[in-house]
């Protein structure tokens, strides 16, 4: 008996995973935007994080978790930007997060999204499971900001709108 080796489809691409990803990050920016600046810094509700401080978190682990998974170069967690109590400073270092992951995603081969990784030097997974995390992570705290915002009275970007 002849067995036919057939190579199947991934479910996503790489390129479609990435695409994914700023689809999210690019919602998350409208939703930043959407703060009035004085509530983006101080607005919290149950003990939350303002939502400046998540958003530190995100850029916190974009771009580095995301360096480390293309050039296997750990760096340590650092939420603490520089911003200034400035709005527009954290809108314009999310920017350059956004141009520096479409540069950093094409230094990882299809064939690395399978291995084994430590990111930050503490969180056990694999290359794809960690990007996933910083998706959810994401989505995570843009679902708290979009409570601010609500408390705020102010109607947050519709969240199907990636």
């Amino acid at each position: 008996m002849e067995k036919t080796l057939t190579h199947h489809a991934p479910v996503i691409t790489p390129a479609q995973l990435l695409e994914h990803w700023q689809g999210h990050r690019n919602l998350t920016r409208r939703v930043i935007e959407a703060f009035p600046e004085k509530d983006f810094f101080e607005f919290s509700i149950g003990g939350m994080r303002p939502c400046a401080a998540l958003v530190q978190e995100l850029l916190a682990i974009a771009v580095p978790g995301l360096r480390q998974l293309a050039t296997g170069e750990t760096e340590e967690l650092n939420e603490h930007l520089k911003h200034d109590q400035s709005k527009a400073r954290l809108l314009a270092l999310w920017d350059e997060a956004t141009v520096e992951l479409n540069r950093l995603w094409v230094l990882i081969p299809e064939e690395k999204f399978q291995q084994k990784v430590i990111t930050f030097g503490q969180y056990e997974g694999t290359v794809w499971s960690s990007i996933f995390y910083f998706i959810d992570n994401e989505i995570h705290h843009r679902g708290q900001a979009y409570v601010y915002l609500r408390a705020l009275g102010i109607e947050p970007p519709p969240f199907w709108e990636r």
